[in-house]
């Protein structure tokens, strides 16, 4: 008898070994999935996709997992996300997937209720007393009041609403960085010069004297009062354009109706593509200078498809009061 290789014995030792903690080894995988059930399998696939992102993110450091700029800008204005160089699209985007703020500009947004018609007669809310700004020029005083039909309960209340209208009037980035002006919270007795009220749908179309289907607010002296009117359903709805943010969207109608009460009687173009909104333009509407152009308003927008971004303020960057 030839003597045994000792190379075959090893191996065959390590093959009957491997064998024997394979059986062994199935034993404890299929207890270890009973007693676990569906993570047994989770877990391994979660460690084989982090082991997956932590090399993208070793080989491509300049890389995000969601360009969160771009995907604001898809889906928010509808437009195709433009390269880096801002030349050409980037990727084509598909409108059934866009987010809800991909609406047409002029569409009022879904959200809570508002009053479609109201009795067309005003309460007086708020706390008089706020004043702010130089006033070399023009001081404006200013009552705050809501239509009786409108209920305020739904966005804080009637002193809600008057707490922000003042709020906004004494912000640095508001009209008050201009020393001509100056604004204050006053009681009907008190011979105010401005009535800034918040009115229903009905009487919105009624008072601003048009029906254009758009929901906006305006300024008007149709009563022989100088009056800002706020569109209820614009006030709880906001627009398009400042995608979502109601807080924003309140400070910018505020600003630019009581805009045209101390002289800004024009509205105004957007003048350099991808620039903050002047605050006269109707950015209720559009940022956009050709949807806006279309309007009618020829005049005023320009021939161009200059695009701006929202903005609610007249100095967004305040100078030193």
């Amino acid at each position: 008898m030839k003597p045994r290789d000792p190379q075959l014995h090893r191996r065959a030792d390590r093959a009957g070994g491997a064998a024997s903690d394979h059986q062994d080894g199935e034993g404890r995988l299929v207890h270890f999935a009973r007693e676990y059930g569906w993570r047994a399998y989770a877990v391994p696939v979660l460690a084989v996709v982090t082991v997956f992102v932590l090399i993208n993110m070793v080989q491509n450091p300049g890389d995000t997992v969601v360009d969160t700029a771009q995907s604001a800008d898809a889906g928010t204005t509808g437009r195709t996300p433009r390269s880096a160089e801002g030349d050409e699209p980037t990727e084509e985007i598909v409108p059934a997937d866009l987010p809800i703020w991909d609406l047409d500009e002029k569409t009022l947004p879904p959200g809570g209720p508002y009053a479609e018609v109201g009795e067309k007669t005003f309460y007086e809310v708020g706390t008089p007393g706020a004043s702010a700004g130089k006033g070399d020029e023009l001081v404006q005083r200013y009552v705050v009041e809501v239509e009786h039909g409108v209920d305020t309960t739904g966005y804080g209340g009637d002193d809600a609403f008057a707490r922000m209208i003042d709020a906004t009037l004494a912000d640095p980035r508001g009209w008050i960085n201009d020393p001509r002006f100056r604004f204050e919270h006053v009681t009907s007795a008190d011979n105010p010069t401005l009535r800034i009220r918040l009115t229903s749908v009905g009487t919105t179309r009624e008072l601003c004297g048009a029906d254009i289907g758009l929901e906006t607010s305006c300024r008007t002296t149709i009563t022989g009062e100088d009056s800002v009117i706020l569109n209820e359903s614009r006030w709880v709805r906001g627009a398009v354009p400042f995608e979502g943010d109601l807080g924003r969207y309140r400070q910018y109608v505020i600003n630019h109706e009581v805009g045209h009460a101390v002289g800004f009687a024009e509205h105004e173009g957007c003048h350099t593509d991808g620039e903050l909104a002047p605050i006269m333009m109707q950015q209720t509407l559009s940022l956009n200078n050709a949807e806006l152009r279309a309007f009618g308003a020829t005049g005023v927008y320009p021939d161009n498809n200059n695009t701006c971004r929202s903005n609610p303020w007249p100095y967004p960057r305040p100078a030193v009061l």
